[in-house]
């Protein structure tokens, strides 16, 4: 069923990517919060969870993936002036992607260990995104 799950994770991205870049355009970085601490509890559902909190924790992970594809290059821009967005837009991508892989390897790592930890590291680590947001808000309002 991975593979299924993984096809049903990446519906709901794009899905979330159109849903949530609506929602972003209408209310501002701040809709970042919600869907944060939502997509966060992806972990306790799929790991401890059976089937059905298994799918339910799927989605939620496929629309944090959304959010991330279409809410935070969004925000970027109004950071950066024009002529420096290609460079800002790689700059983050590339600090995405080292972070993701670091993350996922000590989420390999604890998958042996311990299923409490890494769901405690898992939520501990989206969440702790949520005062970033609010730091960013901030200097985009000003």
């Amino acid at each position: 069923m991975i593979p299924v799950f993984y096809a049903v994770a990446m519906r709901m991205g794009g899905i979330g990517s159109l849903l949530f870049g609506r929602i972003f355009d209408r209310f501002g970085i701040f809709v970042l919060i919600p869907l944060t601490v939502i997509s966060a509890l992806f972990a306790p559902l799929v790991f401890l969870g059976g089937f059905w909190a298994a799918l339910i924790g799927v989605v939620l992970w496929g629309l944090g993936i959304g959010v991330h594809e279409s809410i935070i290059p969004a925000a970027v821009a109004p950071m950066v002036p024009i002529q420096r967005r290609a460079s800002a837009y790689g700059l983050f991508t590339a600090g995405y992607g080292i972070f993701w892989f670091l993350g996922s390897a000590l989420i390999g790592i604890l998958y042996g260990v311990s299923l409490p930890a890494l769901i405690t590291f898992s939520l501990v680590a989206e969440l702790s995104a949520i005062p970033l947001f609010v730091v960013v808000s901030r200097k985009s309002a000003q």
